[in-house]
């Protein structure tokens, strides 16, 4: 995992200084300088530096590689200080023979007390070595998993900042809708009380704005739900203000200028195709050591001590005679029924995971196409959609002149409403859908950037 950047340093510190201005900003009314604007690509940076999931990967790598210190650790000689002490239960008894007279004597003291230094040192471990070269695996193992996590919280945040932008300008849209339905009923309500139109149009009216204002406070409480999903994908306090710069509408040209091929859609980034290699890897190494039991080893030893014999308990007035010892163990291996039952159990499990690959990079790339499609039908929708708002405001211009000179009806302003709200909620619901599954994309190829 790389470290924070410079640029998230500062997004940090920001997002400490925002948390001080509320406080003050709470003694000010109406001020707005507490409020951190943040683009996508800052909340990307944000969240890879504060969310927990990230910080969780990064101790995983690192707990990863102290393993691996302790795997060469078992290298170098190991020290240790022995002592013993035993005592003579029944000593061991040996018969002389003196010019044809026996006699028993016996052998041995009461006490024995030994203690010293013992050094072991490996000279040739195969395993050993075999298990120093898998803990490099298993900690390249832990980096993907962690670059797989980032990619994850890349993708949700990505979405979530894109449905906050949905929200707000859903909001926007049916906002836009009431207040035209409000003004629309004073105008006839006006017009009710010179007599110029009838009650029913009154009451017509009044229902259409009624019926708008749930939609709104909808879409209010949509907005709410959304920042806090951010907020919380982002790491940061839910009691932190934040807003987002530009609307789905500043990502429309995007769609036309960025396309993605299907050529370069290769799936050689995947993480979880990655993950795959390297467990296959791992499982050809402990192939590897599992083999090894079939090779000797051989190791060295060193002991110095003392030892005493004695028949009473007068340690301090003990004599104490030293000796030492160097050797050599070699152990050779002549039959294990185990290993050869272990070996075929690994060789079936590399079997198993190259299997699990092919189907693993078949309903990738299913997905991948699928993304595809999708973006290409929301590029296409865009193009109706963007026609369909114009034809959409000219009849509701339409319709409200003809309304104004008695040739049309209060239902025909309501319809033309109704029809410009759908349009334009549904050309932002095209670039989100784009949008998303552009994202899902740039997860599935391993790519960790979406931000324009």
């Amino acid at each position: 995992m790389r470290n924070i950047s410079t640029t998230k340093k500062i997004l940090v510190l920001m997002l400490g200084f925002t948390v001080s201005a509320n406080v003050y900003a709470q003694n000010s009314p109406g001020t707005n300088d507490s409020i951190l604007k943040i683009t996508l690509k800052q909340a990307l940076e944000i969240a890879q530096s504060e969310n927990p999931v990230i910080r969780i990967a990064d101790k995983d790598i690192e707990l990863k590689k102290t393993a691996n210190k302790e795997i060469y650790a078992e290298l170098f000689p190991q020290i240790s200080a022995v002592a013993t002490y035993s005592r003579a239960i029944k000593k061991q008894t040996m018969v002389m023979d003196f010019g044809g007279q026996s006699q028993e004597i016996q052998v041995g003291s009461d006490n024995s007390y030994s203690g010293g230094i013992q050094i072991s040192l490996p000279v040739f471990a195969p395993s050993l070595y075999k298990t120093i070269n898998i803990t490099k695996t298993d900690i390249e193992l832990a980096k993907e998993k962690a670059n797989a996590s980032r990619l994850d919280l890349i993708n949700q945040v990505a979405k979530a900042y894109y449905q906050l932008l949905l929200a707000q300008d859903s909001h926007v849209v049916l906002e836009k809708s009431y207040k035209n339905a409000e003004e629309n009923y004073k105008n006839i309500d006006a017009k009710y009380k010179q007599g110029l139109v009838s009650e029913y149009d009154k009451i017509r009216a009044e229902v259409q704005m009624r019926s708008i204002k749930p939609n709104v406070v909808s879409a209010a409480n949509g907005i709410n739900l959304a920042m806090l999903q951010l907020k919380v994908l982002m790491g940061i306090d839910p009691d932190t203000e934040i807003a987002i710069e530009g609307s789905l509408k500043d990502h429309e040209r995007g769609m036309f200028t960025r396309q993605i091929q299907a050529s370069a859609s290769n799936l050689e980034q995947n993480s979880d195709i990655k993950q795959l290699g390297l467990n296959t890897e791992m499982l050809k190494k402990q192939l590897s050591i599992q083999r090894t039991n079939y090779l000797p080893t051989l190791s060295a030893s060193f002991g110095y001590m003392y030892t005493s014999l004695n028949n009473d308990f007068r340690i301090f007035h003990y004599k104490w005679f030293p000796y030492s010892t160097l050797g050599l163990n070699l152990n050779i291996p002549l039959f294990n029924a185990t290993t050869g039952k272990k070996t075929k159990q690994i060789k079936i499990q590399i079997q198993q995971m190259e299997y699990t690959r092919l189907n693993t990079e078949r309903q990738l790339s299913m997905l991948v196409q699928s993304y595809l499609n999708s973006m290409s039908a929301s590029v296409e929708q865009v193009m109706s959609d963007r026609e369909s708002i114009n034809q959409a405001e000219k009849g509701r211009t339409i319709a409200v002149k003809r309304y104004e000179v008695g040739a049309g009806t209060i239902l025909e302003v309501n319809d033309s409403e109704i029809a410009l709200t759908q349009a334009e909620l549904v050309y932002n619901q095209s670039i989100y859908n784009y949008l998303t599954a552009k994202a899902d994309l740039y997860k599935t190829l391993g790519r960790e950037t979406v931000a324009e």
